[in-house]
């Protein structure tokens, strides 16, 4: 099992930064549909909501798959790197536009009325008063989110990147050590999602002290 760490943890490396940039581009993205579900346009409305139900009700596989694979096709090629961010950033995007949305439903008017009253214009009042209320909210969300998103990395093998998965099944397929192969793929998963989850739990107790105080 010491041979193998050295590959466990280049894995390891590549596992987080392409996780870490699909969930970067998730939260931009789910950040910009949820202030466009709160806008009063249709045509934008109508394109949020047929991006989320898409990507919400379609597994992450079959989306690599048709950007790795089937975009090809049409003269549209990425490497595995940037699909693998991209497909992981899109299914993000459609479930942290929802955790934003109720985020900012739980607002009360009250608040845009009385920061435009103040002076603000309603941009401002937005991005001053309304969203970081509604993120602060929606920190559980958020933080089950990312969870979420870490753990699809796992599929990525599927498009010939060498991350954690792909690795612990070519050590298998080369060397039959499958207990050994395995135990070492669950301990580096924990090390990625640990901290992630025990830093959610601490924001999430501080925003709740904040808000409550107690």
């Amino acid at each position: 099992m010491r041979s193998y760490l050295p590959l466990y943890r280049d894995a390891l490396l590549l596992t987080l930064r392409i996780g870490w940039q699909g969930v970067l581009l998730a939260l931009i993205l789910g950040i910009v549909c949820a202030a466009i579900l709160q806008m009063r346009v249709p045509v934008l409305r109508t394109i949020v909501v047929i991006y989320v139900e898409l990507f919400r009700n379609t597994p992450l596989l079959v989306q690599l798959f048709f950007l790795y694979f089937a975009l090809p096709k049409i003269g549209i090629r990425m490497t595995p790197e940037m699909c693998g961010t991209l497909g992981l950033g899109l299914i993000g995007g459609a479930y942290m536009s929802e955790t934003f949305r109720s985020g900012l439903d739980s607002i009360a008017p009250i608040q845009e009325e009385s920061a435009v009253s103040l002076g603000m214009s309603r941009s401002q009042a937005f991005r001053y008063v309304i969203l970081p209320q509604a993120v602060s909210s929606s920190v559980p969300g958020l933080v089950a989110n990312v969870i979420f998103l870490l753990k699809e990395t796992s599929v990525f093998s599927t498009i010939s990147l060498m991350d954690l998965m792909f690795t612990a099944k070519d050590l298998i397929g080369m060397y039959a050590k499958t207990l050994e192969c395995l135990t070492l793929l669950v301990i580096f998963y924990l090390i990625m999602l640990l901290p992630v989850s025990i830093l959610g739990s601490v924001l999430e107790r501080r925003m709740r002290y904040a808000e409550f105080g107690d």
